[in-house]
């Protein structure tokens, strides 16, 4: 399953379990990696090839190239090529946190090898960077690397990554996976970099997807969005306002869960997205 890809970025590692299925191809936030589907893969693989990249957004293993365009759209033009590359035609694009933000911006700009669209618990409208996690991580941002090294040194112990400010509400049971998330980060300067570079990029451009809101309607094909009802850090408000945006547009709302649907609840967001797809094919 795991294999990498020369892009204009630099090496992308990326997990691949083939098949003949539906191709779906799910994408990751802020300072996590492709593990984050797991649990949703190992249930959709049966009968779809799941595509899950490692995107350089602070939890890669293999640093890009010091040009490499790390803000939002940078990063979702990156994925635009991976897609071109791997020749995926007719995708399902699966997005959760800022990996939605990933799979809106690829809906605005067209995104022929796009068939159909998912969003999961993310980044939308106004609220970017997300909530107290995501403005606390952009100030951290603004700190040399070094010192941001020495920030994130912190989240080793499990007291201070269950924090609002950390990752205790983005999961509800995922901390042995954001425990992983963390390690590059603080063992490998130049990810450090990366991250730095990510979300001093995000804090530049605060308003990319208040405008990309104004053009999702123009996206005609089936999107599913699927929400989190107790979501501390994407509000349940923004899922009924995107799906009532989208001209194919339908909402799943998820219990017992906070944004990291994948790590929370990954059965039901696998039932929800096989009903979807499967919808998809027989309407």
């Amino acid at each position: 399953m795991e294999r990498e890809i020369e892009l204009s970025a630099g090496t992308i590692e990326y997990a691949d379990t083939g098949g003949d299925g539906p191709v779906l191809v799910l994408l990751h936030g802020l300072l996590m990696d492709a593990s984050l589907w797991d649990g949703v893969v190992a249930d959709l693989s049966a009968d779809h090839r799941c595509v899950v990249p490692t995107l350089p957004l602070g939890a890669h293993r293999r640093a890009v190239r010091a040009d490499a365009d790390l803000s939002l759209p940078g990063v979702a033009r990156l994925v635009g090529e991976f897609l071109d590359r791997l020749d995926l035609r007719d995708v399902v694009l699966v997005g959760n946190d800022t990996g939605g933000a990933l799979v809106q911006l690829l809906m605005c700009d067209g995104a022929d090898r796009v068939g159909r669209a998912v969003l999961v618990s993310c980044d939308a409208f106004d609220n970017f960077p997300p909530g107290l996690t995501g403005r606390t991580l952009v100030l951290c941002g603004k700190l040399p690397p070094r010192l941001f090294g020495l920030f994130m040194q912190q989240m080793r112990l499990r007291m201070l990554r269950r924090l609002p400010l950390a990752f205790g509400w983005l999961t509800r049971r995922g901390d042995a996976v954001t425990a992983r998330w963390i390690r590059p980060v603080l063992r490998q300067p130049e990810i450090r970099r990366d991250a730095v570079r990510v979300l001093r990029s995000a804090a530049a451009d605060t308003g990319v997807l208040a405008a990309a809101a104004e053009r999702l309607p123009g996206f005609k094909r089936p999107v599913l969005v699927v929400w989190a009802g107790e979501d501390r850090v994407m509000p349940p408000e923004h899922g009924r306002r995107l799906a009532g945006l989208l001209p194919d547009g339908r909402l799943v709302e998820v219990a017992d869960s906070y944004t990291l649907v994948p790590l929370d609840q990954p059965g039901e967001l696998a039932r929800a997205v096989r009903e979807f797809i499967h919808a998809a094919h027989t309407d």
